[in-house]
């Protein structure tokens, strides 16, 4: 089939979108099919289409759907889409009506969709292949320290300096260094950022990364911080997961639907002195770490790559059926 695939995200910003793009393309064009990517969709005869963001992509949607309203048409919901937008957007909610398919990351998705719209939606975890020319350690990590990573861009959703506030609050004795990979999406983080590198000596902002670097620096940290208030399906998990690296997460549903009800490294959102705890615990007590790495594991056989491609296959082989 002839596919057009549809993402908000720039492709000068490395977010969930983009990344989720790149691999949807590799999939979809290893599976035999014809596949291009743009922001938005200016109406080409296409046999498929397929959008990320049901409010962001909601003018391709509707435009594609008018066209070609016998077509098949998939929409990948977001954390924002299945938390906030669907929940008072009229625009959003047209997408969910105008899709063929909807496409969700996590099996706790589904408990946000009213029952008529959860027939046409498939769960589809996201997975990561990690491959690294070079394994030496970032000039940042030292061995001496248990270096603790963050990956997110500063965006209200992510609760981005978190990580950073619990880390001040590590008694003097702690060898955490606290390192943030990101960019900020807000004029106003610019000034956070330094104050709490002023204020924090364990806090270290790294800026923006490529992929590959992100990648390394995830596979080469001791430990993962993800502090959001709301994921679709989180990148970073993965990537993780992918790494052998374990985290510390808040317990938001759509991270407790791939990790599970029992994981051990929980904290409830903006919990600072949990969190703290939580880091505490993982560095100077190595059973805990090791039940951390041992819980991923287990976690890791949802992001396997050829159980991605399979899922796509066949919803791909469903809808060319139609």
């Amino acid at each position: 089939m002839k596919i057009k695939l549809i993402t908000p995200s720039s492709a000068d910003l490395i977010n969930g979108n983009h990344i989720t793009a790149l691999r949807l393309e590799q999939i979809i064009t290893k599976l035999g099919h014809q596949i291009s990517t743009s922001k938005e969709y200016n109406g080409e005869d296409i046999d498929l289409m397929i959008a990320l963001h049901a409010l962001r992509s909601f003018n391709s949607i509707k435009h594609f759907y008018e066209l070609y309203p016998n077509r098949p048409l998939v929409v990948m919901l977001t954390g924002t889409d299945i938390y906030q937008h669907i929940k008072f957007s009229e625009e959003a909610c047209q997408s969910l009506h105008y899709a063929t398919r909807l496409v969700v990351l996590q099996k706790q998705a589904l408990e946000e969709l009213a029952p008529h719209l959860r027939n046409k939606t498939r769960v589809i975890y996201q997975s990561v292949t990690t491959s690294f020319n070079s394994r030496e350690v970032l000039e940042v990590f030292s061995k001496d320290n248990f270096n603790i990573l963050v990956v997110a861009n500063f965006r209200p959703e992510k609760d981005p300096l978190r990580t950073a506030l619990a880390s001040k609050l590590l008694p003097t004795e702690s060898k955490i260094q606290v390192f943030h990979i990101g960019i900020p999406l807000n004029p106003e983080y610019r000034e956070r950022i330094n104050l709490a590198q002023k204020e924090n000596s364990r806090y270290h902002y790294l800026g923006g990364f490529s992929y590959e670097k992100t990648l390394q620096a995830i596979a080469e940290a001791n430990l993962i911080s993800i502090t959001s208030r709301l994921e679709g399906g989180s990148n970073v998990l993965c990537e993780a997961l992918a790494s052998k690296t374990p985290v510390i997460t808040t317990n938001i549903p759509s991270l407790v639907a791939t990790l599970g009800e029992d994981y051990p490294g929980y904290f409830s959102v903006a919990d600072t002195e949990t969190l703290k705890n939580l880091f505490l615990k993982a560095e100077m007590d190595a059973n805990f770490y090791q039940e951390l790495k041992n819980s991923c594991a287990k976690a890791a056989y949802l992001i396997d790559p050829v159980r991605e491609e399979k899922c796509w296959y066949d919803l791909l082989q469903q809808l060319s059926e139609c």
